[in-house]
């Protein structure tokens, strides 16, 4: 079990302060701090580039930390990274199964790399089968085995050891809709039964599903914090005017928004506009209610702005995403 600190309560399952991970001239982690709270899903965000994959390789002992400290179940990541493996559980983002054994196999073969007695290893085998769905295709190789069987497969390999932490790198990237709401559903189940998430995704549904709590990244540092919602009310608003409206109409709809919302009608702005963004043929108006969204909408359409279209929505997660980090496209 993780140590104690002095009130009595288990260190974080991760914690971090100025964490830096440089390569020659290049720093892909620059000097970031957070915690994850002991059976929390926590969530790392982020663009190609972001440096969120660089600090989950230095969390499970890939590579090493260049500055600044890193602690994981109470231990420190330089001098007792030994010991810490054999405490957490990884989901890399590759399918790095071996090709050569059938399904049951890779988990025994797996097991062994723990010390795990032999019988130890292969009841753990037989039910981390069944979690996963996998039981009757025990004796079939995995090159038999779909995409997103072979997703489940790595997940039930990364808790062959009874993981207290399980690192997710993009565990559902490529998986077909089914495929994908079926490792969500065991990894909501892992974490009721107390097992910590620390997940990485490029899927926004998936992190707004998964992560009571999450950390936006980019360019290797972090730009945000929170829980989805509460991320969403700071940065930008709970409600979302979309405008279908040609890029060169943006700024009169910007300048009028601007000075209607500082109109004064008995003593409080016409509506609670906390933030604009062009979205190349559309319009984003971030406010505070369904209302006032909608009264965004009335707006622009009497002043001629309405464009080919108006809708109000909830803010997302991908809206707010794109608020912190950009919308130009990145490859790599």
């Amino acid at each position: 079990m993780g140590a104690e600190n002095a009130g009595g309560q288990k260190d974080p399952a991760v914690w971090a302060r100025g964490l830096t991970k440089r390569y020659g001239e290049f720093l892909a982690v620059r000097g970031v701090d957070f915690a994850v709270r002991r059976g929390e899903c926590f969530g790392v965000l982020g663009p190609n580039g972001a440096g969120k994959s660089t600090t989950m390789k230095m969390i499970y002992g890939r590579t090493p930390p260049t500055e600044g400290k890193l602690r994981i179940l109470g231990m420190d990541a330089r001098a007792d990274m030994r010991r810490i493996k054999a405490r957490i559980g990884v989901v890399p983002q590759e399918d790095n199964l071996d090709p050569d054994f059938t399904v049951i196999q890779n988990l025994l073969v797996f097991g062994r790399y723990f010390g795990l007695p032999r019988r130890t290893a292969a009841e753990r085998a037989e039910r981390l089968l069944e979690f996963v769905g996998l039981a009757e295709r025990r004796e079939a190789r995995v090159e038999k085995l779909s995409g997103g069987m072979k997703r489940r497969l790595v997940i039930a390999r990364a808790l062959i050891n009874d993981p207290e932490l399980l690192i997710l790198d993009e565990p559902t990237t490529g998986l077909d809709p089914q495929a994908r709401q079926l490792v969500w559903s065991k990894m909501r189940e892992l974490r009721s039964r107390g097992v910590t998430l620390l997940l990485t995704t490029h899927y926004m549904e998936e992190a707004a599903r998964m992560c009571d709590r999450l950390v936006i990244m980019d360019q290797g540092r972090i730009l945000a914090e929170g829980s989805p919602d509460q991320l969403i009310e700071e940065h930008a608003g709970p409600w979302t005017a979309e405008i279908l409206l040609p890029p060169d109409r943006h700024e009169e709809a910007r300048r009028l928004l601007d000075t209607g919302s500082r109109d004064v009608a008995g003593g409080r702005k016409r509506e609670a506009i906390r933030g604009w963004e062009s979205a190349e043929d559309r319009l984003l108006v971030y406010t505070m209610s369904a209302e006032e969204a909608r009264a965004v909408g009335e707006r622009l359409r009497h002043a001629g702005l309405g464009g080919a279209g108006f809708f109000s929505r909830p803010t997302t997660l991908d809206d707010l995403f794109l608020r912190l980090t950009g919308r130009t496209l990145r490859e790599g």
